[in-house]
C-alpha cells in the first residue's frame, strides 16, 4: 500500500479549507466514472460535454459523492476551461481524503 499512498501524496494537496485533488477530466464518455490514476493526476471520465461547465459540475459530483462530501463543497481551483484541473473538496482533511481516495483505488492502482 505504500506505493499506492505515494502516489496519491502526488494526486493530492492541502489547501486551508480542504483537500486538492489534480485531475484529468475526460468529457464525453460513455458513463461517468473514476478511472484510475493517471501519471501525477487522478482520471475521471465524465458523460457531460466539455461546453458551459457541464463536464466539470459532472466531475465535482462525482467526486463529491465518491468522498463523501455535499456537491456544493467542491470548485474547480485551476484549469476552468482545461482537461487537467485542480478540483477542492472543502471539509476534508488529507488524512480523510487519502484513505477515502486509497480505498476507491485499491491496492495495486499506483503500480
Amino acid at each position: 500500500m505504500a506505493e499506492n499512498e505515494d502516489a496519491l501524496r502526488s494526486v493530492l494537496s492541502a489547501t486551508p479549507d480542504g483537500v486538492a485533488i489534480r485531475v484529468k477530466v475526460v468529457p464525453g464518455a460513455s458513463r461517468t466514472k473514476l478511472v484510475g490514476l493517471l501519471g501525477d493526476r487522478l482520471k475521471v471520465a465524465v458523460a457531460a460535454p466539455a461546453q458551459g461547465g457541464k463536464a466539470n459540475r459532472a466531475a465535482c459530483s462525482l467526486l463529491a459523492e465518491l468522498m463523501g462530501v455535499a456537491a456544493k463543497d467542491t470548485a474547480v481551483i485551476d484549469g476552468q476551461t482545461s482537461p487537467r484541473k485542480t478540483i477542492e473538496l472543502m471539509g476534508l482533511d488529507l488524512c480523510q481524503a487519502t484513505e477515502r481516495l486509497g480505498a476507491l483505488l485499491g491496492p495495486c492502482e499506483g503500480r
